[in-house]
């Protein structure tokens, strides 16, 4: 019995020291764990710490590189804008360069007489003569009509005004049109003999100051007046012509009241559609008007 309880006894010791090794074990684990923990939470702090330093640099990094590039994108935007509006400015330069060109080479090659004051102001010498004259088409004609040639780049103005005031019922005839020097001399001539030379110089130039020489006039008449000239202003071809003949560049040289001859009605003269258009906005005539004003429009008088 005695034995029993030592083998006991002694069994209790072990387990009581197995027990107090495993305590201390378990204890020292705990506390080395605790340290380990300590360790490792300290060490995930320095990290986040750092990663919250390198997010913080890279939110200024990026801040600061959006800031340079949309610094550089206004910057590059205003050379764009800088470019563009010295693009346009060329572009208009060169484009009024080329208005200029393109007008100095149409005054080259527009005859340079077609828009001065002859009547006593200017003359035009023996020898000239239109650079290029065309038979105007018989229908247009009156049954008395003579000098029946007129400028060639004039024609398709005076055919398309006589096509539009026939559609509307204003039968107008051409009476007249180029004279040469000398036909006009004998015109004169003519007159003055059946006349009297002071009369005849009311209504008639003299050669070398006629407008008909230049082949851009026209002496209308009608039907109704069997190719007579006088009373013309008396019929509904005349009202057709004073409102409607501007439309294709013509006006009116001797309107009543002019200081130059006597009023002729059936006399209208080529100028050009724009230079008759301002004429007919301004309710003056040819004649009135400041020669050099005149000439800015020779280079426009077949456009």
């Amino acid at each position: 019995m005695k034995d029993k309880l030592d083998f006991l006894n002694r069994i209790s010791v072990v387990e009581l020291l197995i027990v107090a090794v495993l305590g201390v074990s378990f204890y020292g684990f705990i506390k080395y764990s605790d340290e380990r923990f300590l360790i490792v939470e300290k060490q995930v702090e320095e990290n986040n710490k750092q990663i919250f330093s390198l997010e913080e640099k890279y939110r200024k990094d990026l801040v600061d590189i959006n800031n340079k590039i949309s610094g550089a994108a206004s910057s590059l935007a205003l050379v764009i804008e800088q470019e563009q509006q010295k693009n346009a400015s060329l572009k208009e330069e060169f484009g009024q360069i080329s208005l200029k060109l393109n007008t100095l080479a149409k005054l080259s090659a527009t005859d340079k007489e077609l828009l001065k004051k002859y009547s006593k102001n200017y003359f035009l010498n023996e020898h000239y003569v239109p650079i290029s004259l065309t038979t105007i088409d018989q229908r247009y004609l009156s049954n008395t009509s003579s000098n029946s040639q007129i400028h060639s780049n004039v024609l398709p103005y005076l055919q398309a005004m006589l096509i539009s005031a026939n559609n509307e019922g204003a039968m107008l005839k051409v009476q007249s049109a180029y004279r040469s020097f000398t036909t006009q001399s004998g015109l004169k001539s003519a007159y003055s003999v059946t006349y009297g030379a002071g009369t005849a110089n009311k209504f008639s130039a003299d050669q070398g100051y006629s407008e008909h020489q230049l082949g851009t006039t026209v002496d209308f008449t009608t039907e109704k007046t069997k190719g007579v000239l006088s009373g013309f202003d008396k019929t509904p071809e005349y009202e057709w012509l004073l409102n409607n003949a501007y439309r294709f560049g013509f006006v009116i040289s001797y309107p009543k009241g002019n200081s130059y001859y006597i009023y002729e009605p059936w006399h209208w003269r080529f100028v050009g559609i724009q230079l008759a258009t301002r004429i007919r906005q301004d309710n003056t005539y040819f004649y009135n008007m400041d020669q050099r004003v005149i000439d800015s429009y020779l280079a426009s008088i077949f456009d």
